[in-house]
């Protein structure tokens, strides 16, 4: 049952990155010969005026093909043809429509669930925010330049910068305060801690409420998915630490399994929340200015607007043929990684 969830929440977020290209494509008056989720041979498909429509075997993956994108071509409507702005508006909006469908979910999701307000319901003796002052009761606005929203904010950007002094805003009683705390490491959990319990409960809010919280949750993973790749660049993430398909499987089924017992609305939601995550991952991971990768494309559009010459397109195929090597090489890597793992 896992497998089969997880094909369906890859293949939503695979879908969803294409139709962002594949309508803007359409909507510049681009051809577009094919639109497919998955690689490999064709199982199934249809034609609807110039566009193939197709499944193939391997549903990790998805392309939206247009006209003269990787090839010579006369046709006016092809993508090489097109104004620079276009083209990169094309590109990036497959990044930006995996944000637009995170935001969806998270609105869905709030909206019916409520969130965990970055409220301190208990205060741990010896630590550091007790030092400061803090009570339960206290609300936590910001921690360093970083507005919270949501109680998991504080636990994250303290993963981020445990080691450092910690400018904390909080309101008590309808005023602001503010102190410093440096995180204290915490020997059971193997974290640091400003030594804060968070609240029972979520909180509900209006459907003005859920628009506005939504944007705030996409935003926190935005925020989670670009730090990481810092930790990842500066190796502060190692290999044995990063999931790919294989892992990703396991944590849907573990999420799923955790769910069954709480009714089929947590079922969904907390799948909701799988798909938020992924989702917004994955338009981060594109914008990434790497061969293969859409922020490796809108990096070569950006050269060219700035020389004023254009790149060759054979030159850009071999670059992005060796980026995609280099990822798939990558991709087996963490494969066989995520296997170990679950059989060790």
């Amino acid at each position: 049952m896992s497998i089969v969830i997880a094909i369906l929440i890859f293949a939503a977020i695979i879908l969803f990155h294409e139709f962002g290209h594949f309508i803007v494509a359409k909507k510049c008056d681009v051809k577009v010969n094919e639109f497919c989720l998955g690689f490999g041979p064709k199982i199934v498909g249809f034609k609807k005026g110039e566009t193939e429509y197709n499944l193939r075997l391997l549903p990790l993956g998805g392309a939206c093909v247009m006209e003269g994108e990787e090839e010579d071509t006369d046709d006016d409507r092809s993508f090489q043809k097109k104004p620079l702005w276009q083209k990169a508006l094309i590109v990036a909006a497959g990044p930006l429509f995996n944000f637009l469908l995170a935001y969806i979910l998270s609105v869905i999701m709030i909206g019916f669930m409520g969130f965990e307000a970055p409220q301190v319901s208990k205060v741990m003796p010896d630590y550091p925010a007790e030092e400061a002052g803090l009570q339960a009761g206290d609300e936590i606005k910001a921690v360093g330049n970083y507005r919270v929203y949501f109680f998991n904010e504080v636990s994250l950007y303290l993963y981020f910068h445990s080691s450092q002094d910690i400018k904390v805003t909080y309101v008590r009683d309808g005023k602001e305060y503010q102190t410093v705390m440096t995180p204290q490491y915490d020997e059971e959990s193997g974290r640091y801690l400003f030594g804060i319990y968070g609240p029972v409960g979520y909180k509900k809010v209006n459907v003005l409420g859920a628009l506005g919280y939504g944007a705030a949750e996409v935003r926190y993973q935005i925020y989670t998915a670009m730090e990481s790749v810092k930790f990842l660049f500066t190796g502060r993430v190692k290999l044995k630490d990063m999931a790919g398909p294989v892992g990703i499987v396991k944590s849907i089924g573990d999420t799923y399994t955790e769910s069954v017992s709480s009714g089929a609305l947590y079922v969904v939601m907390n799948l909701f929340g799988m798909t938020i995550l992924l989702s917004a991952n994955l338009g981060v991971m594109n914008l990434i200015p790497i061969p293969a990768l859409d922020g490796g494309r809108l990096l070569f559009f950006l050269i060219e607007a700035i020389t004023r010459k254009k790149i060759p397109q054979k030159v850009e195929a071999y670059v992005n043929f060796a980026g995609f090597a280099a990822l798939m090489a990558l991709m087996l890597v963490i494969m066989v990684s995520d296997i170990y793992k679950i059989v060790a």
